[in-house]
């Protein structure tokens, strides 16, 4: 089949409906039920069911269109390295983002990337790191983006580290905590974030918060701080232009050494070949040079 098939199919799949996907392959709803009868024709068996409801997969329709988008994405790979062959920055740069970081560092970075390449394109998503971690894996995307430490073979490049903070409007210093009823506001997150406030507060306190709020986003915990709620502990990346009268305490390990948080930049060797990648690096090392 030829790749324009191989679209044709990807569409129709994700539609599941005639109309709409002759719309977005700017063809007849005719012309496209004619091609679809020739490709099923080459196959020997229907690939897609017609009901007044839209369309529905057969089994083997399913194998035909898993076929037809491992072909696209190949295409598509083929076409950024030969794109990364040019010195003008082409292509889509794919990066997976720890939400964190997406929402209170990326965006800056991002900003310089597309003003000094404007021809490149950015395909974003975020998540809770091991999200992250698995999208690299799977190869849907080029670089990510995680926070902690990385168990990664492959070229790692390091960001940044913030420290950890419990911040409140009320309380002052650590010997505070266990004497207020107000409750410790947490979000979810990875295991391995969460298991590290664990053994902190059991370090500290040796017993469990008094009364516990458990939010989805790390942001809703922020704002509930802010707005006197409870307390918190929260990475500095969120604390830039926070309110003078919230009191920020640094967290504090056996050693007598801040807790920190790190933030990493990964991905597979091949990936780093790839001149939007490339650039995107260079873009990231002279902001964090900049900012250092």
């Amino acid at each position: 089949m030829a790749f324009s098939e191989y679209q044709l199919l990807h569409v129709l799949a994700q539609e599941m409906n005639m109309r709409k996907a002759a719309e977005r392959l700017f063809v007849s709803q005719p012309a496209l039920s004619q091609r679809l009868q020739t490709i099923e024709k080459e196959w020997g068996t229907k690939l897609f069911i017609r009901s007044q409801k839209g369309l529905s997969l057969t089994p083997a329709g399913e194998l035909v269109v898993n076929l037809a988008d491992e072909m696209l994405q190949k295409e598509e790979s083929v076409r950024e390295r030969i794109q990364a062959l040019e010195s003008e920055v082409h292509g889509t740069l794919k990066i997976a983002c720890a939400s964190i970081v997406g929402q209170n560092w990326l965006p800056k970075v991002l900003k310089r990337f597309v003003e000094t390449y404007p021809h490149a394109k950015i395909s974003l998503m975020t998540g809770w790191s091991s999200e992250i971690l698995k999208a690299i894996y799977e190869d849907e995307v080029h670089i990510g983006i995680i926070r902690g430490t990385p168990d990664w073979k492959g070229p790692k490049h390091h960001l940044f580290q913030d420290t950890l903070y419990l911040v409140d409007r009320e309380i002052q210093s650590i010997d505070e905590v266990m004497k207020t009823d107000r409750p410790f506001i947490q979000f979810k997150s990875d295991s391995n974030y969460y298991q590290e406030i664990q053994d902190w507060w059991h370090r500290q306190f040796q017993t469990t918060p008094k009364r516990t709020i458990v939010v989805d986003q790390i942001e809703t915990c922020k704002q509930m701080t802010l707005n006197g709620i409870g307390y918190a502990i929260l990475p500095a990346i969120t604390l830039d232009g926070m309110e003078e009268n919230i009191y920020k305490i640094p967290l504090i390990d056996e050693h007598d050494s801040l807790i920190h948080r790190d933030t990493w930049l990964l991905g597979y060797e091949s990936a780093f070949q790839l001149r939007q990648v490339e650039a995107f690096l260079e873009v990231v090392n002279e902001f964090i040079h900049e900012n250092s």
